[in-house]
């Protein structure tokens, strides 16, 4: 053997240093794995915080849309009911024209007519629309109110309009006043 102290002075400092690396490797193993345990943690939570951003932002885009098909609504429900209240104001005319022709007053009658096809037109541009009847049509719920019903006449009027007392509207295409009639028996 080997007894020269220099000799046994590398092997222990050389021992030393395997052992060192040894350790230092082991060392490294260990840190290396509380680094990867430590990536996977943090890639788990990346997804875990990435999902629930993705949850939010598409409850985010759902609201959006609800709150804009709300609005919508609300400004279509407006837009119904001011074309409802504006009906009563097309059945005056009917009715102001029909009595102004008794007095003869051409120019008046004019001046009025032309007001009101105004109107209707101004109306129609936006969507509203008379419902076309007219006497002798089939009576149909749809479209018609049956306010009265009297003996018809001929047995070809029952079921049948015999008198217009009120027209009726849609507005694109959605019946908003059904016409009152009254019907034959």
């Amino acid at each position: 053997m080997n007894t020269n102290p220099k000799n046994i002075e590398k092997e222990s400092s050389s021992s030393e240093k395997i052992s060192n690396i040894k350790s230092s490797s082991s060392q490294k193993k260990g840190q290396d794995d509380v680094l990867k345990e430590e990536i996977k943690f943090l890639k788990e939570e990346l997804e875990k915080e990435k999902d629930k951003f993705l949850r939010i932002f598409a409850e985010f885009e759902n609201s959006k849309k609800r709150i804009q098909k709300e609005r919508f609504d609300i400004f279509r429900t407006i837009h119904e009911r001011i074309f409802i209240d504006l009906i009563p104001i097309l059945d005056d005319f009917e009715r102001g024209l029909k009595e102004l022709k008794k007095y003869k007053n051409e120019h008046l009658v004019k001046g009025i007519f032309l007001i009101q096809e105004k109107l209707i037109n101004i109306l129609k541009e936006k969507g509203l629309n008379k419902i076309k009847i007219k006497k002798g049509d089939d009576f149909n719920t749809d479209f018609h109110d049956a306010i009265s019903q009297i003996p018809a006449v001929t047995e070809d009027l029952k079921g049948k309009i015999i008198e217009i007392i009120e027209s009726g509207y849609s507005l694109n295409e959605k019946v908003i006043r059904h016409a009152k009639v009254i019907t034959g028996k």
